[in-house]
């Protein structure tokens, strides 16, 4: 796709899904229906308007606040709308297959509302791995009668991909529970390694599952670990490890082993394994 028009209106359509996206986030984990009531303000119930629900737009003119009682509007919102339009323009520009690049932008849209869901309410619901679950397979036999499989898994991996990333994770989560005494992942971890499978396939799926734990050490050891340390020293008590959510990690991980995982075997098996 080389149009500037289509570009355009390839970032419109990702925004605007981006916004549908915060309304997932905002309602499956309290178990509220996407399409009614029509969104409001959580304080004032200010009905919010056509004009106050533009994309990215929007947040910009009513300078972050809403129009009824000035409270402030989480940057969440339009931060999501730009990931997604961005996410959507990047799959469209890089890949030529209109089926592939659209393949990869709402899996990495399902991705996203993964894994901001997870990390403002530790759980994922199961409207993302359900949808995503049958995206992934639906999209896959779909893609024999086309003709068009990179990136993603084939039919038969797809559905060999979904259990093996479930089972393995619940394994992990297993030996996890033994070791620690007390749960180490919830079960949305275990459907959302089925959606991961289904896409990447078996052995993707589980170098996916090292990417993601990979980044999660990463994380906890710079970044989460030394600012809980130093804020608890500030406040005189003890620091207590907090609880990580898994599908922060594993929904990225998931994103780049599509992306880049072949490559990194390819490089594994001829250069390191030949030395």
């Amino acid at each position: 796709m080389t149009n500037p028009l289509a570009f355009v209106a390839v970032f419109v359509v990702g925004a605007c899904i981006g916004s549908f996206l915060n309304v997932c986030i905002a309602r499956w984990p309290a178990k509220q229906s996407v399409v009614a009531p029509r969104s409001r303000c959580p304080r004032c119930q200010h009905a919010i308007g056509w004009a106050e629900n533009i994309p990215l737009v929007s947040w910009v003119l009513l300078r972050a606040r809403c129009r009824g009682c000035g409270e402030r509007i989480s940057a969440q919102y339009p931060a999501v709308e730009l990931v997604t339009a961005l996410g959507w323009l990047g799959a469209f520009w890089a890949f030529e297959d209109p089926f592939a690049a659209l393949r990869v932008a709402v899996f990495g849209t399902v991705l996203l509302g993964i894994a901001v869901t997870d990390a403002k309410h530790y759980l994922i619901p199961d409207e993302f791995t359900v949808f995503g679950l049958v995206w992934a397979v639906g999209t896959a036999a779909a893609a024999v009668l086309i003709g068009v499989g990179l990136p993603f898994a084939g039919f038969v991996d797809a559905v060999y991909g979904a259990c093996v990333g479930a089972g393995a994770i619940a394994i992990v989560a297993w030996l996890g529970e033994v070791a620690l005494k007390k749960e180490a992942m919830g079960f949305g971890d275990v459907t959302l390694m089925a959606v991961v499978g289904a896409a990447l396939g078996p052995a993707l799926a589980l170098l996916a599952i090292f990417v993601g734990a990979l980044l999660g050490a990463v994380v906890f050891l710079f970044v989460v670990y030394p600012l809980g340390w130093l804020r608890s020293r500030r406040a005189g008590g003890e620091y207590e490890l907090p609880l990580v959510p898994f599908g922060v990690f594993l929904a990225p991980a998931a994103l780049l082993t599509l992306l880049w995982g072949r490559t990194v075997i390819d490089w594994y098996t001829t250069t390191i394994l030949m030395l």
